[in-house]
This record gives C-alpha cells, sequence and structure tokens, in this order.
C-alpha cells in the first residue's frame, strides 16, 4: 500500500513539474500587443527611406529582413495568412476578389462567422475580457477577421487619420491587442513605382506614423509591458506585385518590447503566417490545429533558436549592378553608339563580389570585383557575394545592351486603343492610333501616356520585325508582362501569356535556322501598371533581353 501511495505522489509531481515547466516556456508579463501593418512596404524600402523609429526599433529589438510570404503576393491572401496562422490552401482566401458570400475555395475548418479562425477570435475565445481593436486604411482588411471578436472596428480613408484614431484608442482604452494598417506606401507603389524618391517619402512617412503609435503606448502608461510588432503583406516591383519574385514575396518583420531581445537578428525561417503564431505564444494561448505558423520564439529574452534549425546556406542579399533596375527598366541598359561603365557594390557586410561577362553563374572561382570597368559590346553581366562564412547570395543579373545607329535595327511599334479587354483582342481587325520605331521591346512610359485616354488605361501594342539568328538550334523564348502578351515566330505562336495578371513570365521553344527570322510580340494593359520584357536564350548562348543589336526592321 505504501508503495502505490509512494507512486502516486511521483507522478502527482511529475505532473505539477511538466506543468510548471510547460508555464516557463512562455514569456512573462506581455500584456499588450500592438501590431503595425505597412501595407507593400518592402526591406528594401526600410533600408533606403529615412526610417528613424524603425531603425531604432531593430537597433534595440529583434528583426528578420527576409520573412517569405505566401503567393500569390497580394493583399488579401497574405494579410489574411498573416492574422489566421495559416496560407490560402488553408483559410481559402486565394486572391482580391475573395468575399465571405463569394469565393471558390472554402476554409478548411471555420468558426461560427463562415470563416478560418484568426487570432482576433483566438484571443477573443480564450482572453473573454480582452480589449480587442483594429484600425484600417485599407477596407478590405475588415473583412478578414470575426466583427464579434472587436470591441473597436474602424475604417479611415487616410492614413493620418487611421494614425490618429489608433493612437486615440491606445491612449484611452490600452487595448490588450491593437492592429493598424496603413495603406498608403501601396499606393505610392503602384502609383509612383517601388524604389523611387516618391515611394521612398511613403515609407519615411509610414516611419513617422509607428513613431506616433510609440508615443501613444509611452503616454498610456503601457510600454513596460507592450509588444509591438512592425510587419507588412508584400513588396513589389516597378508599379506592381503579385509575381513569385524576392523583391515582391520577402519582406520585414520587426519586435520591439516587452521580453524582446536587444540587437538580435532571427536566425529562424520566418513566414507570414507565423505572425499569428508569436501573438498567441506573447499571450500563452492554445493555438488551433489547423494553423500551420510557429512562433517566433528565438526573438524572446530566454528563449534560443529551434535546436533542429537547418540553415543549410543562409541566403545574404544579392549585389547591386549599376545602372541598376528602375522600375520596368532591366539592370544594365541600352547604349547607342557608346561603351558603358559596369560598377557593382555589396549589400552584405564583409562580403565578396564575383561575376561573369559570359552568362555563366559566379561562383568563387570568378573574376572578383575590384572596381568599375568598361565594355563596349552587348554583354550579360552576372554577380554574386559571397560572406567570409561561406553563405552566398541570389545572382545579381544585368543586361548591357550595345547597338550602332544607321545598321537597321529595330522594331515597328503599333498603338491601339483599347476598353474592358481581359485578353489580347484580335488586332488584326482593329486600326492603329499610332505607330513608331523602337530598338527594343519596351513599354515606355513616357511615350504611352499621352496617347491614352484620360480614365481609361486599356490599350494594345504589336512589335513586327526580324531576330537574327547566328547559331541554328533549339531556342526558347519567353515574355514577362503585365498584363497579357503573346510571341511569334515566322507567324507560329511560340509564348501564349495572355490574360489580365499581375507580373508573370510564360515561355516556349523553336527550333530556327541562321538567319534573319520574322518576330512578332502582341501585348495589352487591361489595367494599372504595365510591364513587358522579352527574352531568350539558344546554343551557346545565356538567357537574356533580346538585345537591340539582334532586331532588325526589315529582312534583308
Amino acid at each position: 500500500m505504501r508503495k502505490k501511495n509512494l507512486l502516486y505522489v511521483f507522478a502527482v509531481y511529475f505532473l505539477v513539474a511538466c506543468q510548471a515547466q510547460e508555464t516557463e516556456n512562455y514569456p512573462q508579463g506581455i500584456e499588450h500587443v500592438i501590431v503595425i501593418g505597412v501595407d507593400g512596404m518592402s526591406p528594401d524600402g526600410i533600408r533606403n527611406a529615412t526610417t528613424p523609429v524603425m531603425d531604432s526599433m531593430v537597433a534595440d529589438g529583434a528583426v528578420k529582413w527576409n520573412v517569405r510570404t505566401v503567393l500569390t503576393t497580394a493583399s488579401s491572401q497574405n494579410w489574411a495568412s498573416m492574422i489566421m496562422g495559416a496560407g490560402p490552401e488553408q483559410h481559402g482566401i486565394i486572391n482580391n476578389d475573395w468575399e465571405r458570400d463569394d469565393h471558390t475555395l472554402p476554409p478548411i475548418v471555420a468558426g461560427e462567422e463562415g470563416i478560418f479562425p484568426s487570432i482576433f477570435g483566438i484571443l477573443r475565445e480564450q482572453k473573454p475580457d480582452a480589449e480587442i481593436g483594429a484600425v484600417y486604411h485599407w477596407g478590405g482588411f475588415g473583412r478578414l477577421f470575426e466583427k464579434k471578436a472587436v470591441n473597436y472596428d474602424k475604417h479611415f480613408s487616410t492614413e493620418d487619420s487611421t494614425a490618429a484614431d489608433f493612437t486615440n484608442y491606445i491612449k484611452t482604452q490600452k487595448p490588450t491587442f491593437g492592429f493598424v494598417h496603413f495603406d498608403h506606401v501601396d499606393h505610392a507603389g503602384h502609383h509612383d513605382g517601388h524604389g523611387t524618391p516618391q515611394y521612398y517619402t511613403a515609407v519615411s512617412k509610414a516611419d513617422s506614423l509607428i513613431g506616433e503609435v510609440l508615443k501613444a503606448i509611452k503616454e498610456s502608461g503601457i510600454e513596460e509591458s507592450t509588444l509591438v510588432i512592425v510587419t507588412a503583406d508584400h513588396g513589389g516591383i516597378g508599379k506592381g506585385h503579385g509575381g513569385p519574385t524576392p523583391e515582391e514575396g520577402e519582406i520585414a518583420m520587426i519586435l520591439h518590447g516587452k521580453d524582446i531581445k536587444k540587437g538580435y537578428k532571427i536566425q529562424q525561417q520566418v513566414y507570414t503566417y507565423d505572425l499569428a503564431a508569436t501573438i498567441a505564444f506573447a499571450f500563452n494561448l492554445t493555438r488551433p490545429y489547423a494553423w500551420i505558423g510557429r512562433p517566433i520564439k528565438a526573438a524572446f529574452e530566454g528563449f534560443e533558436e529551434p535546436a533542429n534549425l537547418w540553415k543549410g546556406k543562409e541566403a545574404i542579399a544579392a549585389p547591386t549592378i549599376y545602372p541598376k533596375r528602375n522600375l520596368y527598366q532591366q539592370a544594365g541598359g541600352l547604349y547607342i553608339d557608346e561603351p558603358a561603365t559596369v560598377k557593382m557594390s555589396a549589400t552584405t557586410d564583409n562580403s565578396t563580389i564575383y561575376y561573369t561577362l559570359n552568362g555563366d553563374v559566379p561562383d568563387s572561382n570568378s573574376p572578383v570585383y575590384k572596381e568599375p570597368f568598361t565594355i563596349d559590346s552587348t554583354t550579360v553581366v552576372q554577380a554574386k557575394a559571397f560572406d567570409n562564412t561561406g553563405n552566398e547570395s541570389p545572382v545579381s543579373t544585368a543586361y548591357f545592351r550595345m547597338v550602332r545607329p544607321g545598321m537597321g535595327n529595330g522594331l515597328t511599334v503599333s498603338y491601339f486603343k483599347g476598353s474592358g479587354w481581359k485578353q489580347l483582342p484580335a488586332f488584326g481587325k482593329l486600326t492603329p492610333v499610332k505607330k513608331w520605331n523602337s530598338y527594343e521591346f519596351s513599354v515606355d512610359e513616357k511615350t504611352i501616356a499621352p496617347l491614352q485616354e484620360k480614365g481609361n488605361p486599356t490599350f494594345g501594342l504589336v512589335y513586327d520585325g526580324y531576330i537574327q539568328i547566328d547559331t541554328p538550334g533549339r531556342y526558347r523564348f519567353s515574355t514577362q508582362s503585365d498584363d497579357g502578351s503573346k510571341l511569334f515566330i515566322n507567324d507560329k505562336a511560340v509564348v501564349n501569356n495572355d490574360g489580365d495578371h499581375g507580373v508573370t513570365e510564360e515561355a516556349g521553344s523553336i527550333t530556327l535556322e541562321a538567319g534573319r527570322q520574322k518576330i512578332k510580340v502582341e501585348f495589352f494593359n487591361a489595367a494599372g501598371g504595365y510591364w513587358l520584357d522579352v527574352f531568350y536564350r539558344g546554343p551557346g548562348m545565356a538567357k537574356q533581353l533580346i538585345p537591340a543589336n539582334k532586331l532588325f526592321l526589315k529582312k534583308a
């Protein structure tokens, strides 16, 4: 009998010890979490704009510079994933057209309001007395969370009114959980372009608004018990986003305040849906099994990186090749009867740049970049950075195209007005409004803008000419366009990239003889930003923009 009692006492002691140990595995004393979401704010934006507030938060907190978003890199599915702890495959929000009563993919599990469980609903369920509020600049955010879960739900038309109301809410209600959304940076990305001075100005404005939120937290007297998280839904490229590129699909996440390590660079891989799990972790909430997000524990004092963290080779930031990319123009450029100067710079400290001029991917045996140099013929320049621990960057590519006047190079471009197009029209049945010659396949905004009808963004372009094939063999052509495009060689359709879509690349192959072959590209813009690049690769030739010196107005 005494033996049984002893076993019982030991079992109880073990259970209590395990429960105590589990309690210790959560941060202690975080009573408030404030999330500041800035639509369209890229890591490039934070690094290159004037952002003293976020710089201070990074220095005094934890940061992950390359948080991976979900695809496509549009707003609805990414804001949803952020607060729902899962991706589109689970929550069913796959595009910006999603509505609660109009969608194609149902959530894998739904709550009372018919949507996948979000951090708003989970917090309300487990902390019924919590003060929960959301103030948002983009109205679409309001359809993504459980309305019954929040005490405060406001939408405003400007970033300033959004900030003013949210800071007042903090000071008067001291919310357990508050989420504010600013949309003006995304507006600048679409209107002026990512990486432009106007875009960086918008990021700086966001930084000042973040400063106002931090000031309100301090004035409300809750600073010592508040975790603040700054994040975004996507980045961008040119005047748009939606595609699968690092520029569009990577964001920064900054954690600052109660229990957060100071000056810490988070090592574990982080995904946008880890935000909800991290908030649940901070509040010691039980996460739904349907969530796939994991808390970023290593950002908190007393917690280490995951023991099973497989880092492999860390991807460091790619070097910059100048002239660098500008909106829709690839790095490099078109040079008419003049040489080009190639300059490079490393983004990552203590890294070395290796480069090639023949289209090969650089490695540690390639030439080391030391100073600017000159080239006088069409060249594909590729560069890669390696740090002193062996980590490497993605490849940076620049296309330098050289052409001499008077050689017959170029394409004939026909401009067509359109209305409501969702796919390429039958251009043969339409009359062009204007024609001109262009050295390359490009959509020049300075040329297009004066031709567009006010309030009507829809137009089409048809490029006609000949491409010089020097070596017979199999060639692969591709178009990267926003919106639709098709490519024809000798009147045969080779690439079909049609439709109303964001920046998308499609490819096709064809066997060609040496000599000049007829080439045609059709393109249309439905609405918003527009983009067209045309690439090819062939025997002994790396993938590249089809250069001006290989395009001709006539067959001979």
